[in-house]
């Protein structure tokens, strides 16, 4: 890539379907101006190789990278053993199954303690018990994903075991494997008014703490909603208070190899997110691979 140059992907434009990918569905995702996908995989655990293999093939003939294997799988800090093993297997399926896509990252999740949600609100997520739980997972699936050559990307959110800047930060030290990586989404990290009007503390903590291990960064916007009760809504890019300029100008001068993929919309509303985050690329002299 070129200097002050970055790679932008999308999750959308796919069929429900993954096993549906194919060379037009691909022509599609280029023609709309991306060059990568996240491709999700409802069931890792019965998936079929020739069924990725067939997608990798769509992907290679038309230039669209896989930046990131998704799919789901039971919570990796569930309280209950058994599901646990079930969320640790189902997550190393998924790994496999990235490697044949060419995948750039293999997504993680770290779930919660709530049953309704893996990104839900739930007291237990915060202690230190779920934390130990959290490294002990990541230490399985990551020797997996040593084992198959693949990178993970483990997310946060403030209502997530890692609900901190530094807390992200303690799981992949205390992990310890060079295939945990971070998948840095700044919007999950707001959680107060204050930095809901200028999420720029959290951005900087974000990059300061774990840029070096970022590989992709998901691409999305927030605003306070009115009310006496605080609500946080994550919004259309270009329609909330995200300093772009800011992300991207750390983002191309201290993990140009990191994506950036836009996320959460609905496929008509893409265009806009992707015109959006272009007039901000534009504001600070950064451009996207074609």
């Amino acid at each position: 890539m070129n200097a002050n140059q970055l790679n932008l992907a999308v999750a959308g434009f796919l069929p429900a379907d993954w096993r549906s990918i194919d060379a037009n569905v691909c022509r599609n995702v280029r023609a709309a101006g991306f060059t990568g996908v996240s491709i999700v995989v409802s069931q890792p655990l019965d998936a079929q190789l020739v069924d990725a293999q067939r997608v990798r093939a769509a992907l290679d003939e038309t230039g669209v990278r896989c930046a990131q294997a998704n799919g789901m799988y039971e919570r990796l800090i569930d309280a209950d053993p058994l599901l646990r093993a079930e969320g640790v297997r189902g997550h190393q399926s998924l790994t496999r199954l990235g490697r044949v896509f060419g995948a750039h990252c293999v997504y993680v999740r770290p779930g919660s303690r709530n049953s309704r949600g893996h990104w839900w609100h739930h007291p237990a997520n915060h202690t230190a018990e779920a934390f130990d739980v959290l490294v002990a997972s990541c230490k399985q699936i990551a020797r997996t994903a040593e084992e198959e050559g693949m990178t993970l990307a483990i997310e946060g959110h403030v209502s997530s075991t890692l609900d901190t800047p530094q807390r992200a930060r303690d799981l992949l030290d205390a992990v310890g494997s060079p295939a945990l990586k971070f998948s840095m989404d700044p919007v999950n990290f707001i959680g107060t008014v204050v930095d809901a009007h200028d999420p720029s503390r959290v951005l900087n903590a974000l990059f300061d703490l774990m840029v070096r291990d970022t590989v992709i960064l998901h691409a999305k916007d927030c605003r306070l909603q009115d009310g006496h009760v605080v609500h946080i809504d994550e919004v259309l890019l270009g329609d909330g208070t995200m300093n772009y300029e800011l992300l991207l100008t750390r983002l191309v001068r201290e993990a140009p190899q990191a994506w950036l993929l836009i996320e959460h919309l609905p496929d008509e509303k893409i265009p806009a997110a992707r015109a959006a985050i272009a007039a901000a690329a534009d504001r600070c002299g950064v451009t996207f691979a074609a």
